[in-house]
């Protein structure tokens, strides 16, 4: 696999457009050649926090659905609402899934400037959806970010092999918690296919292999929308199978039980749950919530979002 991209705090891409596809599209992600890869907290951002009781750290997944003037539910009439749910969720990780890149600067500017971003478009530009990952700069520090393809040839831009309806991405960060003795650890955020069965089982077996290359000392995290039902699927057996746990099994507390897709109709209880948060192992789940947030009759999204509150060590 090539050299992941290593990233340091908050380096200025808000205003320059990829001028190539293998460069992310993202507030922070910079060329290869100009990164620092041994960042220290004096130069990068706060100060380590001292070592103790591990910190919870909040992890959301979220299906944006990707901006439409169409009515009803434009983005114009959907962003207040997916502003104010996020301003008060407040989760230091959101992954998040169809973000188009002016989308995604929309919502950069809403969580302010304590966050920032790393994404790229499925098809490696700046005019199709992502699967972004925003964090919080004064939680988090990126280390270094890869994306591959959910294909035959992962690194190939653009490549769909399995039939899905369009290339399908995984956007990967490794962080390194600020607030938690530097404890480092991997975020992965995907979007698996809608059609097809085939590509959503090949899908989980490449990003189980995939993560299985990552260092296998830190906590590792994925996020994404599945599109298939939790315990319903072989997508879901492979993921769970290969070691992977997810957060609403093992969660101390849940929120009540509601069907993540809802398509802006009412929220259907005890329905199925196709965007999911997943840890290793080792990973303690306090928490998981799905959010039925809305304003004036109007949700942020066709999906609701998921989160979880984590102990990492």
């Amino acid at each position: 696999m090539p050299s992941p991209r290593r990233v340091t705090r908050r380096l200025g891409l808000k205003a320059v457009l990829a001028a190539a596809v293998t460069v992310p599209l993202s507030s922070a992600a910079i060329p290869p050649s100009s990164a620092s890869s041994t960042a220290s907290p004096s130069t990068a951002g706060p100060q380590l926090g001292r070592a103790g009781p591990a910190p919870l750290l909040d992890v959301m997944t979220f299906n944006l659905r990707f901006a439409s003037t169409a009515e009803p539910n434009s983005w114009h009439d959907r962003r207040p609402v997916m502003r104010e749910l996020l301003r008060r969720a407040r989760p230091q990780i959101i992954g998040t899934q169809e973000g188009l890149y002016q989308q995604l600067r929309d919502i950069d500017a809403d969580l302010g400037p304590d966050y920032e971003w790393v994404g790229t478009g499925r098809e490696g530009g700046s005019r199709d959806e992502s699967t972004a990952i925003y964090y919080d700069l004064r939680r988090l520090l990126p280390i270094e970010h890869y994306t591959f393809w959910l294909s035959d040839t992962p690194e190939t831009i653009r490549s769909n092999t399995w039939g899905a309806a369009f290339p399908r991405i995984v956007t990967w960060i490794r962080f390194r918690d600020l607030a938690d003795a530097g404890q480092e650890f991997y975020v992965l955020n995907t979007h698996f296919d809608h059609v097809s069965q085939y590509a959503r089982e090949r899908s989980a077996t490449l990003m189980t292999q995939r993560i299985a290359q990552l260092d296998r000392t830190l906590p590792v995290v994925v996020t994404g929308d599945f599109n298939v039902a939790a315990h319903k699927n072989p997508a879901y057996d492979t993921l769970v199978g290969s070691g992977l746990v997810d957060t609403w099994d093992v969660a101390e507390q849940r929120s009540a039980l509601y069907g993540t897709f809802h398509s802006y109709r009412p929220p259907t209880p005890n329905g199925d749950r196709i965007d999911w948060i997943l840890t290793s192992p080792g990973v303690r789940t306090s928490r998981v919530t799905i959010d039925t947030f809305a304003l004036n009759g109007q949700f942020p999204s066709d999906h609701l979002p998921v989160q979880a509150s984590l102990t990492l060590r």
